[in-house]
């Protein structure tokens, strides 16, 4: 069973990019990293990479105000006002943006090339995958038993 208030992300991966909470793409898995940075199981998730980042400069938040939050044990709904009253985002900019971010591709070279590698990685042929949440739910399924 998978205890969402310590997630161990040795043993399972992050909820999804594309896991809503309070309309924001993103906040759970970002919440499930932090939670796990805490605790010392992040396994290979990093914190405050670049998606990471797209959310804090959406929100206005600094990523360090925001990990200290989530130490102090709050809920997801805690966490969802602690957000909202720091983000004060009304509530068709946080269904634009969750809906663009949802969509967001690798854009350069770079980014394409990480993609391929990740694709690559896993022995796949996959040809379908477009968007950097495509590419983070194949990987954590892959690497966590999935088939290619």
């Amino acid at each position: 069973m998978i205890n969402y208030s310590t997630p161990d992300l040795t043993q399972h991966p992050p909820r999804s990019v594309r896991v809503r909470l309070g309309g924001y793409a993103h906040l759970a898995r970002l919440l499930d990293k932090s939670r796990a940075v805490a605790a010392g199981k992040n396994g290979d998730y990093k914190y405050n990479c670049p998606l990471d980042q797209r959310f804090f400069a959406f929100t206005g938040i600094e990523a360090d105000a925001f990990l200290a939050e989530v130490k102090t044990g709050q809920t997801d709904v805690q966490m969802l006002e602690w957000v909202n009253a720091k983000a004060r985002r009304l509530v068709h900019e946080v269904i634009a943006w969750s809906a663009w971010l949802e969509q967001l591709g690798p854009g350069g070279a770079p980014g394409h090339e990480w993609v391929a590698s990740v694709i690559k990685g896993h022995n796949s042929a996959r040809d379908d995958i477009r968007s950097f949440a495509d590419i983070l739910d194949f990987d954590d399924y892959l690497t966590f038993g999935g088939k290619a």
